[in-house]
C-alpha cells in the first residue's frame, strides 16, 4: 500500500505485489477448504458479476486474477457503486451502508454497557460528528485492558464490516484518519496502544484483539472488501504509532486469523449459500431448507456447514451448534 494513501477504495493492486500471495490467503473458504478437503476460495454468491463472463457466476469462487490486475477494481465499496447497482443489491441482498455516526452510536452503547460510563472513547455531536477523547481509558473493577482487547465481538452479516473497523465512512467512502476511528475493533487498538511500550507488545496486543473479533457475510465481494478493511486497520495503525510498517511475517499472520474470523455463510441457514441441494431419486429437498421451524432447521441442513476458529483452544467450530450447544468440533488442520 503505497504510504499517505488516502482512500476509502482499498482495491490497491501495490499491496499485493508487495506481498506475494497476500491476496490468496484473504481468499480462502475455511468451511469449503475442509469439507472438500483441498483448498477453496470464498465464492462470489451473487450474480452482479455474471456478464462479465466466466469465472464470475454465483457459485464460482473469487480468484486472484479475476480481480487484480487488469480487473483491479471490478470489485468496490457500496458507497462507490452507481445508483442502480445499490438499489439492485438493496433489493435482492437487503445491502444497506451504514453512516459511521450510527455505528460510532451503537459501538457508543456497547462500551457504555461494558465500561458502565458513557463517552469515554468520544462525544457524540449534534451534527453527526464526534470528538474524540485523549484521556487513557479507564475500566471499572473487576475489568482489565487485555479483558476489554479480549472480549469476543460478532459483527451479523458484517456486509464491509463498519461496526468493526471504519477505514471510510460506509455511506459516503470518505476516509476516517487513524486517531477518529470507531469501530468496535479500532477501540481494541487503542486501548493497546495506551497499555504497552513498544511495537512487540502492542503487535501482540494487536494479535489478541483480533483473535476476539469475528462477522461474517452471504456476499463474496463485500466479505472481501471486509477481509482487507481488517487487513488495512492493521497495516494502519501500526504506521500511525510506530512510523513504519508491520513485519511481513506480522502482516501474513492478521490475514490469516481475518480469513477465518470473517467467513462467508448464509446467515439463516448456517452454511455456505447456495451449498444446499436436492437429493435421491426425487430430487427431494433439503430438509432444513424445507422445514418451517427456523431454530431446528438451522441443523437440518445438507449444505457445507461454515466454521470458524476458537483461537484459545485452537477448535474449529461449526456455527449453527452454537445455539443448540451441540459439540461439533473439527480438528485444526
Amino acid at each position: 500500500m503505497p504510504k499517505n494513501k488516502i482512500s476509502a477504495d482499498i482495491y490497491d493492486t501495490a499491496i499485493w505485489k508487495q506481498y506475494p500471495g497476500l491476496l490468496d490467503t484473504l481468499l480462502v473458504d475455511h468451511s469449503m477448504s475442509m469439507h472438500n478437503g483441498s483448498p477453496c476460495n470464498i465464492i462470489w454468491a451473487t450474480d452482479d458479476y455474471e456478464a462479465l463472463g466466466k469465472g464470475y457466476g454465483f457459485h464460482d469462487q473469487i480468484l486472484p486474477g479475476l480481480i487484480s490486475g487488469e480487473c483491479s477494481g471490478i470489485i468496490r465499496p457500496h458507497a462507490f457503486k452507481g445508483d442502480e447497482e445499490k438499489r439492485t443489491r438493496m433489493k435482492l441482498h437487503g445491502e444497506v451502508s451504514t453512516p459511521a455516526w450510527v455505528c460510532n452510536a451503537q459501538c457508543n452503547l456497547v462500551d457504555k454497557a461494558k465500561l458502565k460510563k458513557d463517552g469515554l472513547f468520544n462525544i457524540e455531536n449534534p451534527d453527526r460528528t464526534w470528538t474524540v477523547k485523549r484521556a487513557k481509558i479507564k475500566f471499572p473493577k473487576g475489568m482489565s485492558w487485555l479483558d476489554y482487547i479480549n472480549d469476543s465481538c460478532l459483527e451479523i452479516t458484517c456486509g464491509e464490516a463498519p461496526y468493526l473497523v471504519s477505514r471510510y465512512d460506509a455511506s459516503t467512502g470518505k476516509f476516517i484518519p487513524v486517531g477518529h476511528r470507531v469501530g468496535l475493533l479500532d477501540r481494541k487498538l487503542r486501548v493497546a496502544k495506551e497499555n504497552t511500550t513498544s511495537a512487540q507488545e502492542w503487535s501482540d496486543a494487536a494479535v489478541m484483539a483480533y483473535k476476539s473479533t469475528f462477522g461474517y457475510e452471504w456476499q463474496g465481494d463485500s466479505l472481501l472488501i471486509a477481509r482487507q478493511s481488517m487487513l488495512y486497520t492493521f497495516i494502519e495503525y501500526h504506521r500511525h504509532y510506530f512510523k513504519c510498517d508491520p513485519a511481513d511475517e506480522l502482516i501474513f499472520e492478521i490475514a490469516d486469523i481475518v480469513s477465518w474470523n470473517l467467513w462467508q455463510m448464509d446467515g439463516l441457514r448456517g452454511v455456505v449459500p447456495g451449498s444446499c441441494h436436492t437429493h435421491g431419486r426425487g430430487k427431494q429437498r433439503c430438509k432444513g431448507c424445507a422445514s418451517k421451524d427456523l431454530p431446528q432447521a438451522m441443523h437440518d441442513h445438507n449444505g457445507v456447514y461454515a466454521l470458524f476458529k476458537d483461537w484459545a483452544d485452537g477448535k474449529i467450530i461449526e456455527y449453527h451448534t452454537l445455539s443448540a450447544g451441540i459439540d461439533e468440533q473439527h480438528p485444526d488442520k
